[in-house]
């Protein structure tokens, strides 16, 4: 929990009082490797804060796993769209190893954007990341080689996400076969 309150405390500078505020309506879970977070086709009703562990969002098309984000330790997870707009989500969540996590659901941050400008301040920094990440995401699936997708892959993402993510899901998320993946991987290890 103290990850969370540090990183809050960098990104809206959360008073001592806020932080028991939040802290009392903070919902503690643990999952366990491949367990569902959240599915596709429920309203989201949180976001996660990753305490310890790793979880994808992925979504299904013709039986086929799309995987569309990665979070890892001290980062923040959810189905955001459906999480905003409360209609049914168009992913699933999945703990990828053992995860613990923090909820703030959807009532509760409605609660705390009236008791406290910082928490809306929070908001606004969730939605405009979220919103950062899908634009620069989109971006970068339209012009960047397999090669390069992968290399701003390993530069961008934390080390946990990179080595411990199966490689099929990696591949999945870059858009790419999972051959292609293999090859670039190994053009990069002889270069």
């Amino acid at each position: 929990m103290e990850k969370l309150k540090n990183i809050l405390t960098d990104l809206i500078q959360i008073t001592e009082d806020e932080w028991e505020i939040l802290k009392e309506k903070l919902i503690f879970q643990h999952y366990k490797a491949k367990s569902v977070v959240s599915s596709e086709g429920k309203i989201e009703d949180a976001v996660y804060f990753i305490d310890q562990g790793l979880i994808r969002s992925y979504y299904l098309q013709d039986g086929k796993e799309i995987n569309t984000y990665f979070a890892c330790d001290g980062q923040f997870i959810s189905s955001y769209s459906s999480f905003i707009s409360q209609t049914p989500a168009l992913e699933n969540l999945e703990a990828i190893e053992e995860s613990t996590v923090y909820a703030i659901s959807f009532e509760t941050m409605a609660e705390l954007y009236q008791k406290a400008s910082k928490f809306e301040k929070l908001g606004r920094i969730m939605a405009e990341k979220n919103y950062l990440c899908v634009i620069e995401r989109t971006r970068k699936m339209q012009i960047l080689t397999a090669k390069e997708k992968y290399l701003d892959f390993i530069q961008t993402y934390a080390d946990k996400i990179v080595h411990r993510v199966p490689q099929h899901q990696i591949a999945s998320y870059l858009g790419i076969a999972p051959e292609s993946l293999s090859r670039v991987r190994k053009q990069i290890s002889i270069s």
